[in-house]
């Protein structure tokens, strides 16, 4: 059963959510990425152009690649754009900055936050309350409300680097909280229109179409804890898949009259971007590519390897495109999509075999995610995020959990600081990043005080030796000659030392979900 907060718990919760939109407002100056011109060319697309064309524009190098229902929320977006500098509408601006541009965009991602605070709010009501506590800042709620609300990656990514996660993230929490709830029908809906708002909650979509079959569609277990195959309601399976339809022929209906469904798909799924994206995101291939140099380099110098064979470009030059490994075989976009298949199977077979609930759907959920960044193509840096914020709903109820949080939050966090590679940001990232971290351990260490350490001395000297990297990397590394004969060095030492403690941080939680024993009782439930 699913326990309000307290009473008198929504002042709290108004001054977290207050007080982060006012740091936000803060940010409104900061640097700003090309995503900011890539969302700029999205309003002008849409507002200018008939429905027919979106797809098929190119004007700037930035063309719409995102789903329908995401296209639509830039037309929106773009009336209320014309009311601040119509200048930023017209398609051939490009790269245009004027202050009121900057203004309207910062804007209107605080503004469509606060979706996702309201998502937090659901999320914190179905917190179990048995921790409570008489102070309020050790009530599990309060922290999940932190963790959330106050969470670093989103904050940079969203309001320094320039994003909407917040509110596509808002559509997952709200979904999530939904099914915790057992309001099947809501959260299968919320979670149709987001992979129409972004495609990458394709991730965890096997999470989500295994819960709901085995939870909605089949009715009852046995008292085992095994499936009733006869409680199977073929009302329920008729239902969702109605959602799933409607929602589909919403978005993509008009293209597939219009003929311009596998142009639509092409933009959506661009497999000639390459393996990894400019930015090394901490995964396998991370570690794939970083193997790969280090055989290059002792193959030249035993001279194992032809030095005028060797391609001169480098994997972090900052270019999106195809790339072929000199020494390890190259890795093709379905090689990755079976690695990512056969690192889901397991948690979705945990999901069937061992129901726990809303917290096997959630332990699920991050194991997907966390699969999928770990051997996806051209995983970007931020889809971390798409791990770390359900994680934060796990942390708060078992101290193993609250320790795979601590070193996954901290790592993937730490691979976001070469997204903001500015002067003026390197206090505010990490200013920001440790009160973050400083809370995430405090807090879940006082929640947890009576339980064995979160985290063991190895993990500990791990994460501690982040300090020196990002020394290194921001101080002393641009002082030396290396920076112009050796300039990836920084990106390629974060990314691998970060994929250590990602990939760490998914055997432990795989481990923990696959050894985990569920009591006779509690699968029953």
């Amino acid at each position: 059963r699913a326990c309000a907060m307290a009473a008198g718990g929504r002042g709290w919760f108004r001054a977290l959510a207050l007080g982060v939109s006012f740091l936000k407002g803060l940010l409104i100056p900061a640097y700003y990425s090309t995503d900011f011109e890539v969302h700029r060319n999205w309003l002008a697309i849409t507002h200018n152009l008939p429905l027919s064309q979106w797809y098929y524009e190119a004007t700037s190098e930035w063309t719409l690649d995102y789903p329908p229902f995401f296209a639509w929320f830039e037309y929106a977006l773009s009336h209320v754009a014309k009311y601040f500098d119509p200048q930023m509408l017209v398609i051939e601006n490009l790269n245009y900055t004027s202050h009121a541009t900057v203004l309207f965009q910062r804007l209107s991602v605080i503004f469509t936050d606060i979706l996702f605070i309201y998502a937090v709010h659901e999320c914190c009501r179905c917190v179990n309350g048995k921790r409570a506590a008489k102070d309020i800042l050790e009530k599990p709620t309060f922290i999940l409300a932190v963790l959330l609300l106050w969470n670093f990656g989103l904050l940079i990514v969203d309001h320094i680097h320039f994003q909407y996660n917040g509110f596509l993230f808002g559509l997952m929490l709200l979904s999530v909280a939904r099914l915790c709830q057992k309001r099947y029908l809501e959260g299968a809906l919320l979670f149709a229109v987001l992979l129409h708002f972004k495609h990458i909650y394709m991730y965890v979509a096997p999470a989500y179409g295994i819960y709901l079959l085995r939870s909605y569609c089949f009715t009852a277990n046995n008292a085992d804890g095994s499936l009733k195959w006869r409680s199977f309601s073929f009302l329920h399976v008729t239902l969702l898949g109605l959602i799933v339809c409607l929602v589909s022929a919403l978005s993509l209906g008009p293209f597939l009259v219009l003929g311009q469904l596998p142009q639509v798909l092409s933009r959506l799924f661009p497999f000639k971007r390459g393996l990894c994206h400019a930015y090394w995101a901490p995964n396998f291939w991370a570690l794939y590519n970083a193997m790969d140099k280090a055989l290059t380099i002792l193959g030249l110098k035993f001279n194992f390897l032809d030095h005028t064979k060797i391609p001169k470009a480098s994997m972090t030059g900052g270019l999106v495109q195809e790339f072929q490994h000199t020494v390890l075989p190259s890795v093709t976009p379905l090689a990755t999509l079976i690695c990512t298949l056969i690192a889901i199977l397991p948690s979705v077979f945990c999901l069937w075999f061992k129901p726990q609930g809303p917290r096997g759907f959630l332990q699920c959920l991050v194991l997907c995610a966390l699969s999928s960044f770990m051997f996806g193509w051209h995983v970007h840096e931020k889809a971390i995020l798409l791990a770390i914020l359900p994680l934060s709903l796990l942390s708060i109820q078992r101290a193993k959990d609250a320790g795979i949080y601590l070193i996954l939050t901290t790592t993937g966090h730490f691979s976001l600081f070469p997204l903001l590679f500015t002067p003026p940001e390197l206090p505010i990232k990490v200013l920001l990043m440790l009160l973050f971290t400083v809370y995430s351990f405090s807090s879940l260490k006082s929640l947890f005080r009576r339980e064995k350490p979160l985290l063991n001395w190895l993990e500990t000297i791990y994460l501690i030796q982040l300090v020196p990297l990002e020394i290194f990397c921001e101080i002393i590394f641009p002082l030396t000659s290396w920076k112009w004969h050796f300039p990836f060095v920084p990106l390629l030492l974060t990314s691998v030392y970060c994929a250590l403690g990602v990939t760490y941080a998914w055997l432990k939680l795989y481990v923990s979900v696959l050894t985990e024993r569920i009591p006779v009782r509690q699968k029953a439930e």
